[in-house]
């Protein structure tokens, strides 16, 4: 047990070798599933009569509708599903459009072309994004031959990429934006702020980010996200009528209860402290206060360790992972992101040395998008919140100890 507890703490069980063979097979029984899936299919929908690309058959619904001058429409439930099935035939089932009007400056370019073509265009225009951005965190160690040869193999084998591609959804967008700002925020704030607004096409991805800019004092990446922000609600405004807003802002509860609340969306499918309470048979207000407790612990946390002298790939770390803690609405999709955090702590990791758990938890990461699904429907096990829970623990703990650490080092001055 003292030598499994070593190994773990080390990290050294995972080789490089390892790494590779795990990387290859998941990527192997990936693309293998997703080439039999599309052979099987007929005219774009699969043999289970949804749409290939499922939930990007919403985008491209909305999109169209948008380029008619009816925006609005694609907040209509019944509307939107009626557009659906026109497109993909009527037994198409109901993919919903949550986004707010900013997203329709995708969603509705993409509808001018065909849905394959769309589709295609979505998919790997927005996972070329994804590794450009891991590529760029890691272009510090990437003079090492052993990286440079294995981080591509990595990023596109990470299990959430394949869960993204299945989907059609917007994972790799959420990836490139995140991990982007990060890089831009120590010496290019104006393009970090525009970069973390463009983000607010995801809602749920804004409850922690703004408190670790305050807590930081990064006012000028605060004014550029709030004049960015304020600049596309406009925009859209003008482009899709104010009406899109209004229609967003008044369906918003309805989505809440529906997809969330009611577990419409599958409880299994969501990576939350809510989740959790309602998977095992709890209730909504319990789940809101469990849920509430916390996004205030993160954010807490997060406020320390931005305004402490921590590193900024573990800040960086510490800010992504707790974002998806935050939030009550995210989905196995959405971590993808996970990526970014994972290529922070291994650039500075590879330049500088592992801290202790730092390897095991990354690994945990990196594999858990595999199993979240099926672990929290046989199982009532919620493994992605739990590997992602651990992880902001381990990279919190570290930046403590080196705060720590360099008090001592004062005191002894």
């Amino acid at each position: 047990m003292r030598q499994f507890w070593h190994r773990l703490k080390s990290g050294d069980w995972l080789t490089l070798e390892r790494i590779r063979a795990y990387s290859l097979i998941v990527l192997a029984i990936g693309l293998a599933a997703i080439v039999i899936w599309i052979g099987l299919s007929k005219d774009g929908v699969d043999v289970n009569g949804k749409p290939l690309g499922t939930d990007f058959s919403s985008f491209y619904a909305a999109g169209s509708m948008a380029l008619e001058g009816n925006a609005a429409a694609a907040y209509d439930f019944a509307l939107h599903h009626a557009r659906e099935q026109q497109i993909f035939g009527p037994a198409t089932p109901y993919y919903a459009w949550l986004y707010p009007p900013i997203f329709f400056l995708i969603a509705a370019p993409l509808a001018w072309l065909p849905y394959p073509a769309a589709f295609a265009v979505w998919q790997f225009g927005t996972l070329a994004l994804y590794l450009t951005v891991i590529g760029t965190i890691l272009r510090g160690v990437r003079t090492d031959p052993a990286v440079r040869r294995n981080w591509l193999l990595v990023a596109t084998a990470f299990p959430a990429v394949l869960v993204n591609l299945g989907h059609g959804q917007n994972g790799f967008l959420s990836a490139a934006l995140f991990g982007a700002a990060l890089l831009a925020l120590p010496r290019r704030p104006l393009l970090a702020g525009i970069l973390f607004a463009a983000l607010a096409y995801k809602p749920q991805f804004g409850i922690a980010i703004p408190f670790a800019l305050l807590a930081a004092g990064r006012w000028r990446t605060i004014v550029a996200a709030c004049l960015t922000v304020a600049g596309l609600i406009v925009v859209t405004a003008w482009l899709f009528g104010i009406e899109s807003w209004s229609a967003f802002l008044a369906s918003a509860s309805v989505s809440r209860k529906t997809l969330l609340e009611s577990g419409a969306v599958g409880f299994e499918k969501l990576q939350s402290a809510f989740a959790i309470v309602r998977l095992w048979g709890g209730g909504v207000t319990l789940a809101y206060t469990v849920q509430a407790l916390v996004s205030c612990a993160v954010i807490a946390s997060i406020v320390w360790c931005w305004r402490s002298a921590s590193d900024e790939a573990h800040k960086a770390a510490l800010l992504v992972a707790g974002t998806l803690l935050a939030s009550p609405h995210i989905l196995d999709y959405d971590l993808v992101v996970l990526a970014v955090p994972i290529a922070f702590l291994a650039s500075r990791g590879l330049r500088m040395g592992f801290r202790p758990f730092e390897i095991s938890s990354s690994g945990a990461l990196w594999i858990v998008p595999l199993l979240t699904r099926q672990a929290a429907g046989f199982l009532g096990l919620p493994a992605g919140f739990l590997a992602i829970a651990a992880f902001y623990v381990t990279v919190l703990v570290q930046a403590r100890t080196k705060k720590q650490h360099e008090a001592a080092d004062f005191a002894r001055a």
